[in-house]
């Protein structure tokens, strides 16, 4: 018989080698998640008392078998003027033996104190460890709270600067980012609620009241009607200021470069007949330049800034535009006279409705979306959009771009 048909014995083979390949490993990967369930404080605890315990096992077994081997393999050699001493005599043995026993107790007492030492250490470790873990706990309960709805609360935590520390810190302006958000985000809902629910009121009460007079003329029916489509117009402009700034918030841009030069002359023909009714004098220093961007959303930021200097100016007031080239952009600065504006009222302008002399519900002074728009659409180029309220009265807008490079010059 060839060695092929002995029956080979069960219980060996490959499969009996993955069996146990696989069994180890499960082994393996069980205490792995046993460990990982455990407490940061636990697993720090229990690595601090694990290197103190190894450390001294270590340092006891290196003791241990210096004493022994290298100290008893020193020969008992006498001095040269004494006589040798026979090794085999019952004195060197019971030396011999004495010192095993020494040894032995210091080996006992070695190992005592080892296992004091690592109690002592676990101990120290767990407190040291709840103090460093404090601060996550707070961080843990302000979330929990954050999560519920409170995000007035801040960790403020003292002591050293550390990572847990900065984690703190960062923990801190995230809360306050968000309590800032969700507030104008409540007030943004409100305003808008009242500002679109009001013309429709306004336009329902019109229609009643035209409907209720069995003796209403023509006239009087053409004359509502103008009113409503009025309304309707405002309504209109009102929504897609909303679409604008949903636009410059949602981040999806298109990426053109576009001429600002131009883009601030478009602008100041659409405000001529503004500037012209209330006798405005315009004073500019241009300058070729191209940012890339938005075309529309840039467009729209620059207008918007242009109509607010004119629409919120005074008689024969004046509007300054000022284009100057940045290392790393563009800046563009519209100063315009105007009403004093208090300076700790010059952020809240940035807010959806808005206005220059508070939540106004006159029609002709705008939607209150302008500055919330160019800031938006500032972010969203990577610029910003910084306000500032004038001494003599009026404002000072400035926005900087990213990206600015000269174009090539046009006649005027």
């Amino acid at each position: 018989m060839s060695g092929d048909s002995r029956p080979r014995p069960e219980g060996t083979g490959v499969a009996d080698s993955d069996d146990s390949s696989a069994g180890t490993d499960g082994v393996r990967e069980d205490r792995f998640r046993r460990w990982r369930h455990l407490s940061i404080r636990a697993r720090l605890t229990a690595t601090y008392a694990g290197l103190v315990t190894i450390s001294g096992t270590v340092l006891i077994i290196l003791v241990y078998f210096y004493t022994r081997y290298i100290t008893l393999s020193i020969a008992f050699g006498p001095p040269q003027q004494v006589p040798a001493i026979d090794l085999t005599t019952p004195q060197v043995a019971q030396v011999d033996t004495n010192l095993f026993e020494l040894l032995g107790a210091i080996l006992r007492s070695a190992v005592g104190a080892l296992l004091l030492l690592a109690v002592v250490s676990g101990t120290v470790g767990w407190v040291l460890a709840g103090r460093m873990l404090r601060p996550l706990s707070s961080m843990n309960a302000a979330a929990k709270r954050a999560a519920s709805g409170d995000l007035s609360q801040r960790l403020a935590l003292s002591g050293p600067r550390d990572e847990i520390h900065d984690l703190a810190d960062t923990f801190d302006t995230m809360l306050a980012s968000l309590e800032r958000s969700f507030s104008v985000h409540r007030r943004f809902a409100a305003n808008a609620s009242h500002e679109l629910r009001t013309p429709l009121a306004t336009t329902q009460t019109m229609i009643d009241v035209v409907l209720s007079d069995p003796d209403a003329s023509a006239e009087d029916l053409r004359r509502v009607l103008t009113r409503v489509l009025e309304t309707n117009r405002a309504n209109r402009e009102t929504i897609d200021a909303l679409l604008d700034l949903a636009d410059a918030q949602s981040g999806k841009l298109a990426h053109e470069d576009v001429d600002m030069e131009a883009t601030v002359r478009d602008a100041l023909g659409i405000i001529a007949p503004e500037v012209a009714e209330y006798d405005l004098h315009v004073s500019t220093h241009l300058l070729p330049a191209r940012v890339p961007g938005d075309p529309v959303l840039l467009r729209q930021s620059v207008s918007n800034l242009l109509r607010n200097a004119a629409r919120y100016n005074t008689e024969g007031g004046r509007i300054t535009v000022d284009m100057t080239r940045l290392n790393d952009g563009l800046r563009l600065t519209i100063r315009n006279d105007g009403p004093l504006v208090a300076a700790e009222s010059v952020e809240s302008l940035r807010e959806p409705f808005v206005r220059g002399e508070g939540r106004g519900r006159t029609r002709g002074s705008g939607h209150g979306l302008g500055l919330a728009i160019v800031t938006a659409v500032a972010t969203a180029h990577g610029g910003s959009l910084r306000l500032s309220a004038n001494p003599a009265g009026g404002l000072t807008a400035v926005l900087e771009l990213p990206g600015g490079e000269e174009g090539s010059a046009e006649p005027l």
